[in-house]
């Protein structure tokens, strides 16, 4: 590892230069997405311009440069989370359509008052595909709940478990609490019992190392927007046991051996689940934010988000009228929070004034804001290019404020 401190990080994002209503931008909404670090923006641009093909279809120089270059990105997102081979890599738009590929494909095998059981802290993209596919199944929904601090009550999850509960769907991270869930618990848990769990990442791989052997999961999602990639490409890594054995998610180019009118066979994984033209230069992009967040390490990347979420936490916790919203003691860097009487979104429209981005709303996790009585909260989701300093002005702007408000 080199020695990588943050002023260096930070002139690696020419986007963090900005400045919004002449003031200096402080960005502190990376839950919703990172920016990009200028060897992916260079990634893409480069693909563009001197190698733009089509994939695995052409015999001639540039399709072979091509699909040479995106094969090299799936392994090198095997690597970065240990699968045991590239075949389990499939890349989709997102963490939204890998989960909804998996609701999908997977749901085809249920049957009338099977159960899938999801958490209560979980985003919509990993509710509203299960609840689709359980109402065509005639299948049911069973929710775990979390308790007050944001943590999930896992001692309920074995009396939820039944001999109809066909798949466990959890988030690894809450994006709307910060909350860090004990994972390989869980899936130990429900293999226990033979049930396949299917992981949401989306708000774990850019903070955490993410080894999918040593979890044990049958199936981790997330995006690459996420972890300072491009928008429009994601991953869905399954169990070859479990992409083997199910049926593809859409018909199309790539995703086939044979067609004719008499019948079709489908192709090899991961092809089986990649119908037709990939985002090739997103996906480069992908291997490109890969290689950075390698470069610097993900130990590094978590030592300096930890300090920056308990300085902000601190800083936070001073000001007598404000609540945190999800306390678990196992936080990523994800701080919601309310200021009594005042709105989240008026809250969030003034720091904007001030060149400040933070998140304000029930962030895609409505029943998260049921469960605390609330229709949403404003949100400041850290990343490793975040400063001490970003932090002490943003502290600084919200109580001036806060005294505009009150």
């Amino acid at each position: 590892m080199k020695n990588i401190n943050q002023e260096t990080i930070r002139a690696d994002f020419p986007l963090l230069a900005t400045k919004v209503r002449d003031r200096q931008l402080i960005y502190l909404d990376n839950a919703a997405t990172t920016q990009k670090p200028t060897s992916v923006l260079q990634t893409i641009d480069s693909y563009y311009r001197n190698s733009n093909a089509n994939v695995h279809r052409g015999v001639h120089f540039l399709s072979n440069e091509a699909t040479q270059m995106l094969e090299e990105a799936r392994k090198t997102t095997q690597q970065f989370i240990n699968a045991k081979e590239d075949a389990e890599i499939i890349f989709t738009r997102g963490t939204t359509e890998a989960i909804n590929l998996v609701a999908s494909s997977f749901g085809k095998s249920l049957a009338k008052d099977d159960e899938i059981i999801v958490s209560e802290m979980e985003h919509h993209s990993n509710i509203v595909p299960w609840q689709l596919t359980a109402l065509e199944h005639q299948a049911t929904i069973k929710v775990l709940p979390f308790d007050d601090l944001g943590e999930l009550m896992i001692e309920k999850l074995e009396q939820l478990i039944t001999s109809k509960t066909r798949i466990i769907a959890i988030t690894h991270v809450s994006n709307a609490l910060g909350t860090i869930n004990p994972i390989k618990k869980i899936i130990n848990l429900a293999h226990s019992h033979a049930i396949p769990v299917l992981v949401d990442g989306a708000q774990a791989i850019a903070h955490t190392k993410v080894d999918v052997s040593e979890l044990d999961c049958d199936f981790y999602c997330f995006s690459g927007h996420k972890i300072y990639a491009p928008m429009g490409v994601g991953v869905l890594y399954g169990k070859r046991c479990w992409l083997d054995a199910l049926p593809p998610y859409q018909g199309g180019g790539e995703m086939i051996k044979q067609v004719s009118f008499s019948g079709t066979t489908f192709n090899d994984l991961p092809y089986k689940f990649e119908a037709g033209t990939p985002s090739v230069a997103d996906i480069l992009g992908l291997k490109a934010a890969l290689d950075y967040v390698n470069d610097i390490t993900l130990e590094r990347i978590e030592e300096i988000e930890n300090s920056l979420l308990d300085y902000a936490t601190t800083q936070l916790q001073t000001i007598d009228c404000l609540r945190i919203i999800g306390q678990a003691k196992q936080k990523a860097g994800v701080i919601s929070f309310l200021i009594d009487g005042i709105h989240p979104f008026d809250l969030g429209t003034l720091l904007d004034q001030l060149g400040i981005a933070i998140r304000t709303g029930h962030h895609c996790a409505q029943p998260v804001m049921e469960h605390f009585g609330i229709t949403g909260t404003a949100r400041v989701s850290l990343a490793v290019y975040n400063t001490q300093s970003e932090i002490d002005f943003f502290i600084s702007a919200l109580q001036k404020v806060i005294l505009m408000l009150r």
